[in-house]
């Protein structure tokens, strides 16, 4: 309760309703003079923020603990001693972002990694002179050359001529340079493409005169504008998951969609914390080679299944074996709007680079 004097006019400032107490029943505003101190502004921001932290702290520790506890708890109505879930999600998910973006995005990476004989470019630059002149000693040999090592800079050159001298796939069937050439092809008839080709040719046209052969400018690109609307993709998600367990627990008409939209966002932010974490761990890997970070990261990884087969338990409260067969349900639907999503997200990132 704020220090400041009471009005004595028994009217609510903020929406008029008539008062019966210090208390608005209406909207909760206290009734208190509108003129403050700069003191009562900061004892205001103070509380606003432990008490925010309070809530915060508290809810946090539930959701990681007691999977599935939090949504119960807010479905049974009991939603005051706990941050509200779409407030602790917009929070959560602002902070996973401005982390990967920041720490953990590597610039330079694209969306299918460049590798060599199933190895990483940074795994190859990571490697002892052993093994990397066993290793460039194997790539000239499947080459039919000879099996000698090669130097850092002739296979810094080799990939750079690899790189540049193959076209990237998306070109390989599209034989036009100008879009001048391919619509005297269409208006002659040796083309008879679709809307949708079409649109894909001249798309592909855009991009060879724009990168030429570099097929590693191009999956940077198309890599930077896919981490874009990577965000976006997960907010679509979203919904999408609660109306997968919607129609899963079709049977169980106590849940509402809602319900399962509660429960959708309380996985997320778990698992944008989990993420948060097995990246801080792989991270500090790559500067340790440490056997018990990489077990530590492999045990987050799995922690996300088994944190959702918990929550599943918890929440919807049915047997362990009725559970996993659902869980295994959830998460093939899922596995296949994912990789819809993804598609989506590839075609759209391809047409706005």
């Amino acid at each position: 309760m704020s220090h400041l004097h009471e009005r004595e006019e028994k009217v609510c400032l903020n929406c008029g309703a008539t008062l019966t107490g210090r208390f608005c029943h209406v909207c909760g505003q206290e009734n208190l003079e509108p003129k403050e101190s700069f003191g009562h502004l900061l004892s205001h921001f103070v509380n606003d923020v432990t008490h925010f932290d309070g809530k915060f702290f508290t809810t946090l520790k539930d959701l990681i603990i007691r999977p599935g506890f939090l949504s119960r708890q807010y479905m049974k109505g009991k939603k005051v001693s706990y941050l509200n879930p779409i407030r602790m999600y917009i929070f959560t998910s602002a902070i996973f972002f401005l982390l990967f973006f920041s720490f953990f995005h590597d610039e330079k990476s694209s969306i299918i990694q460049t590798s060599v004989n199933g190895h990483t470019l940074d795994a190859i630059a990571e490697m002892d002179s052993t093994s990397f002149a066993e290793f460039t000693s194997a790539i000239n040999e499947g080459d039919n050359k000879p099996a000698v090592p090669m130097t850092r800079a002739e296979f810094k050159s080799y990939i750079d001529r690899v790189t540049k001298s193959a076209s990237p796939a998306l070109f390989a069937s599209h034989k036009y340079y100008t879009k001048e050439a391919y619509d005297s092809a269409l208006k002659s008839g040796r083309e008879n493409n679709n809307w949708f080709e079409r649109k894909m040719q001249y798309k592909s046209i855009e991009l060879r005169q724009k990168y030429g052969n570099n097929g590693g400018a191009l999956s940077k690109a198309l890599s930077d504008t896919f981490y874009h609307f990577l965000p976006q993709m997960l907010i679509i998600s979203l919904p999408l998951l609660a109306l997968i367990l919607k129609l899963v627990y079709i049977r169980r008409k106590q849940f509402y969609y809602v319900s399962h939209l509660i429960f959708s966002v309380h996985l997320y932010i778990f698992i944008f914390i989990n993420v948060l974490l097995l990246l801080l761990f792989q991270k500090a890997n790559n500067y340790a080679h440490s056997g018990i970070l990489s077990f530590i990261a492999g045990l987050l990884y799995v922690g996300i299944f088994v944190y959702e087969y918990l929550a599943l338990k918890n929440f919807y409260q049915q047997g362990w074996g009725k559970t996993f067969l659902k869980f295994l349900i959830i998460n093939i639907l899922n596995i296949i709007l994912t990789a819809v999503l993804l598609g989506i997200l590839i075609f759209f990132s391809f047409f706005k680079i």
